[in-house]
């Protein structure tokens, strides 16, 4: 409840965001702008809704963390692709999605999964030596996309990727690329891009039928949990079901595979990081680049934030992007320095100061599976020694993640 202590939120003042639209910025900007103009908590206005800019540590924890219920995730911008999938779902059908999956990804239930990361990233460092032999230049993001992918498939089918499947999922990058430019209209959105949707629903049941027919596989995947789940919770129809198998695909290739590119883009501007420890070349990766870059939320009533009125329906934006990059919390934030991450590395205490996951009840669910999955990788490709890349992204491209917005050829070195 707002209290009469306490004071409106700092804002943006309109001139800046007219001057910053007239720059035809991207949006990274403006929250930059606003944090470096008015710090940690920032209110600036894009149209009629009141939007809050959060990236102090004790408010990100605030409303992530401690309050959820106040702040909350409205209705997702992949919501087209992903469907009713457990990163869009709301209220009680969240929550009983949420716990069917947290099991399959956290603690014992992970240890089904050992064999199938290693499997696949044998498959990629097979490929990377004979690169390295022939002197062969490849694209390390297509490389990194085929790894995630393939992991993440193995999971949900028990299977290897196979060509056939791999060519059709394009269609998920191309619709994930598409969403900044897509129409407002959510039929209009849809039609855009009907071609790419059918050919993922097509994926997706051909999934679902297999899964049906191998119910002898010797170790079975998510796919078949869900399978189960649907003789006792009738809301598991085909759809849902489908839903959730795009969810993990899209949630559990596009973030790591992004994360490597740039770890692989960070080693060769920094090649005497090569040595750390690679879940502290992981987490600094993360920390420049975190998976959720961007955390919108909606307060659905009055609250109070670090001393400011927050009012029922404004738009809250939690940054891990840039609480990340903010100097106050981490020294020299530009630098990639995987030593912050070493047993006796200097980083910040606080909660909410690290959060390339999220953070709170919807904290991505796969954690675990993607740290994994990378250092597995990275296990076998470092020492095959370092890259020396052709070309040079000129910058990142902010979406549902924040990828290189460019090619990425590259070589072993001679």
């Amino acid at each position: 409840m707002v209290t009469t202590d306490t004071v409106p939120v700092p804002e943006l003042t309109p001139e800046a965001v007219e001057e910053w639209r007239a720059e035809e910025a991207e949006l990274v900007d403006l929250l930059a702008r606003a944090q470096r103009g008015v710090g940690g908590i920032a209110a600036f206005r894009l149209g009629p809704t009141p939007t809050v800019l959060v990236t102090d540590p004790a408010a990100v924890q605030h409303v992530l963390g401690r309050h959820p219920d106040r702040y909350v995730k409205r209705s997702h911008r992949a919501r087209m692709l992903v469907g009713d999938g457990v990163l869009s779902a709301t209220g009680e059908a969240w929550k009983r999605q949420r716990r069917l999956l947290q099991s399959q990804f956290t603690g014992t239930g992970m240890r089904r999964y050992e064999q199938r990361i290693a499997a696949a990233a044998r498959r990629t460092a097979t490929r990377w030596e004979g690169y390295r032999r022939s002197g062969e230049t490849f694209d390390v993001a297509e490389e990194m996309r085929g790894f995630a992918l393939d992991t993440v498939w193995r999971a949900l089918t028990g299977l290897p990727l196979d060509d056939r499947t791999d060519a059709e999922l394009r269609s998920v990058e191309r619709v994930v690329a598409a969403m900044p430019t897509l129409p407002t209209n959510a039929a209009d959105a849809r039609d855009t891009v009907a071609e790419d949707l059918a050919r993922i629903d097509a994926v997706a049941q051909a999934a679902i039928d297999a899964a049906r027919g191998a119910a002898d596989l010797p170790e079975p995947g998510v796919l078949r949990v869900l399978l189960d789940a649907a003789d006792q919770h009738p809301e598991y129809t085909d759809r849902l079901i489908r839903d959730e198998l795009v969810t993990l695909l899209v949630a559990g290739h596009e973030t790591t595979a992004t994360t490597l590119t740039w770890l692989f883009l960070l080693l060769d501007d920094n090649p005497g990081a090569r040595q750390a420890d690679p879940h502290a070349l992981a987490s600094e990766t993360l920390r420049l680049y975190p998976s959720a870059w961007l955390l919108p939320r909606h307060a659905v009533e009055d609250d109070v934030l670090a001393g400011h009125r927050i009012a029922a329906g404004t738009d809250v934006l939690v940054c891990p992007y840039l609480t990340h990059r903010d100097p106050a919390l981490w020294p020299d934030p530009e630098r990639f320095d995987p030593a912050r991450f070493a047993p006796d590395g200097a980083r910040p205490a606080q909660l909410g100061a690290y959060l390339p996951f999220g953070l709170g009840a919807r904290a991505c669910l796969g954690t675990q599976f993607a740290l994994r999955e990378t250092t597995a990788l990275l296990d076998l490709l470092l020492p095959l020694g370092p890259l020396e890349f052709r070309s040079r992204p000129t910058g990142a491209a902010y979406s549902i993640t924040v990828r290189p917005n460019g090619p990425t050829p590259a070589a072993f070195r001679r």
